[in-house]
């Protein structure tokens, strides 16, 4: 049997593929994704729960003329491989090979790039704008998950989609919400009657005739109310109507057909239109479908099994964070901890189990979890909010504001700070330094193992104010001897005390700073090594204390350098006007693509080798 998919070389062509093949062509792109997502790790629950909604949407939109605007983009699987990426495909998430999110560098069929939640309302809203503006007919749609309407910008989007009249398409992609039959039943038969054309037509043209006179135009009105009151009991879109959307729906997201007919139904309406799909996670490999969380964004595993190829020896920084929360919670009845629909992923499930009312788990809306924390925090409790560093990053207005402005005792737990392999630019933790360290009053701690976290942690309780701990994605070295003593404010832990130069590190890099400090004891070499602990207030009395006996100081971090630990460093150091040389050992200032921890850490130059021969350099 001659294979599908090896007939689509470029986009558009899947509208060839007659319609009675459409289920075959799904199959076959959901072997093209377990494949490789096997392989290389991915997204995978998502992207199989999106073929055929992918396959309509391309049959619908003509490429690139039309713009299609994918929310989180972590579903877009499909979407490429439809677009003339089929043989990069088995690249994905690799080193120059393709990013597992939209990228406009790769084709133009990618409308925007994308990576974090609830943008895509906003954007379309304004591509739709554009085309307007400029005389532009090209259709707009964007797809948007339920759990991605739980971030507050999605709506601030649809109240103006609504007021602006534009034609857009919303594709409400539900892959959690399950419809009761008897409510179903009704709502889908509704639903396909509000989709026909003659509906429509009948719709408007006895609209336009009732409003010709005035007895007509206050009949029309009755009817209307008449119609959205019935509408309320048995059609769940009446929140979207009222924000002047038609609603569609709900719709059968893995039947082409009916989801073209949506559509197609859509795209003679005026204005926004939002059409409610309801898809399955994982949908085609049972266990996706048994376990959607898990397999939501996974390593490397085996199809066979469903299992993780390789598994970590050493805990995760994550698992750690898990377990001392849940331990101190069992003596802090106050310890509360709050996340923004990451409650596996921050490692919070047994936090979760043990305390089901202490944990809050407040959906995709990270700016609400600071806020909502910081309320918290000012009525006697100590919260623990749980958020990825890349995602942290929208809630800065709320932690100046809301807590570092009035020195509220809020935890913040950063995870996944510094490099994070394979999801590329969007999803990097090189950015939490600079953006915390410059508010006034945050406390910022880097761990360098699993004992300086669960210290941390501790520490973190005692402080009447903010403090952020920050650590990586992945298993933390449990070879490294803990530290004797506890944090102190401001104070770094001297490791070895050496001559010439000085480096002092930030978190995971202690690792490579010793392999880096043996290569160099081959010429000769010996410096000071320090654990800087605290980011800020970073430890001036120690870097003083340099000055005189050592020529240089190298700071080394994972993070941008603009901002960050040793560019601090460096302006104090030239501040106090010390005859001591700081140079800046960090990732380069800018946005890191896609590749494995290793290859992403000799890129920036953070590996052993290249620290060695800059210090060699330096001296």
């Amino acid at each position: 049997m001659t294979e599908l998919l090896s007939s689509i070389k470029k986009p558009n062509d899947v509208k060839a593929i007659p319609e009675d093949k459409l289920p075959r062509l799904a199959a076959e792109i959901r072997k093209e994704i377990l494949l490789t997502v096997s392989k290389n790790g991915g997204h995978l629950a998502s992207n199989l729960g999106a073929v055929e909604l992918t396959i309509a949407l391309h049959r619908f939109l003509t490429f690139p003329e039309d713009k299609l605007i994918w929310d989180v983009g972590h579903q877009c699987y499909t979407h490429k491989i439809l677009t003339g990426r089929r043989e990069a495909f088995s690249t994905l998430r690799r080193e120059g090979g393709l990013s597992g999110f939209p990228k406009r560098e790769e084709s133009e069929c990618d409308a925007f790039d994308t990576g974090h939640s609830s943008t895509s309302l906003s954007v379309a809203a304004g591509m739709a704008m554009a085309r307007d503006l400029k005389g532009q007919k090209n259709r707009v749609v964007a797809v948007i998950g339920d759990g991605s309407l739980s971030g507050g910008m999605a709506y601030e989007a649809l109240n103006n989609i609504g007021r602006f009249g534009t034609n857009v398409i919303v594709v409400l992609n539900d892959n959690e919400m399950s419809i009761s039959k008897n409510v179903g039943g009704i709502a889908n038969y509704l639903g396909h009657l509000r989709m026909s054309q003659g509906y429509l037509n009948l719709k408007n043209s006895v609209e336009r005739k009732l409003n010709r006179t005035n007895i007509g135009g206050a009949l029309a009105k009755g009817i209307k109310k008449t119609k959205d009151s019935i509408r309320q009991i048995v059609i769940p879109g009446d929140f979207f109507e009222e924000m002047g959307l038609t609603y569609f729906g709900p719709v059968d997201g893995h039947n082409v057909a009916e989801i073209t007919m949506a559509l197609q139904a859509a795209a003679k309406v005026r204005g926004g239109v939002l059409i409610h799909v309801i898809t399955k996670k994982g949908k085609g490999y049972s266990f996706a479908e048994a376990e959607p969380c898990r397999f939501h964004g996974i390593e490397p595993f085996r199809l066979a099994t469903g299992k993780v190829r390789e598994v970590p020896e050493a805990p995760s920084y994550t698992s750690v964070f898990g377990r001392e929360i849940s331990r101190l919670a069992m003596k802090r009845p106050d310890i509360v901890c709050i996340t923004a629909a990451m409650a596996s992923g921050t490692g919070l499930s047994e936090f979760a189990s043990d305390n089901p009312g202490r944990c809050f788990d407040v959906g995709i809306a990270e700016e609400h979890a600071v806020t909502f924390a910081a309320g918290m925090a000012a009525s006697g409790l100590r919260p623990v909010v749980c958020i990825y560093s890349t995602f942290l990053q929208r809630a800065y207005d709320q932690i100046l504001h809301d807590v570092c402005l009035p020195k509220l005792p809020v935890i913040f737990a950063v995870d996944r700070a510094g490099i994070v392999p394979h999801d590329g630019e969007t999803h990097q933790g090189l950015f939490d330094i600079s953006f915390l360290t410059s508010i006034p009053g945050m406390t910022v701690l880097a761990p360098s193992n699993a004992s300086e976290l669960r210290k941390m942690l501790c520490y973190a309780l005692t402080i009447d104010g903010p403090v952020a701990i920050r650590y990586p994605k992945g298993s933390q070295d449990s070879d490294l001897e803990p530290y004797d003593e506890a944090p102190e404010t401001g104070h770094c832990h001297e490791i070895v005390r050496g001559k010439d130069v000085a480096v002092s590190f930030v978190g995971p890099m202690r690792s490579t700073v010793d392999v880096a400090a043996e290569l160099l004891a081959k010429d000769d070499i010996h410096p000071t090594i320090a654990d800087a602990r605290f980011v800020a207030p970073f430890d001036k009395e120690w870097i003083r204390g340099l000055a005189g006996t050592h020529k240089v100081l190298v700071t080394v971090e994972e993070g941008v350098a603009a901002g960050g630990y040793g560019t601090a460093v460096a302006a104090w150091v030239e501040e106090q006007g010390l005859p001591l040389r700081v140079s800046v050992i960090s990732a380069p200032d800018g946005f890191l693509a896609h590749g494995s921890r290793e290859e992403l850490i000799r890129r920036c130059g953070l590996d052993a080798e290249t620290i060695a021969d800059r210090i060699r350099g330096l001296l």
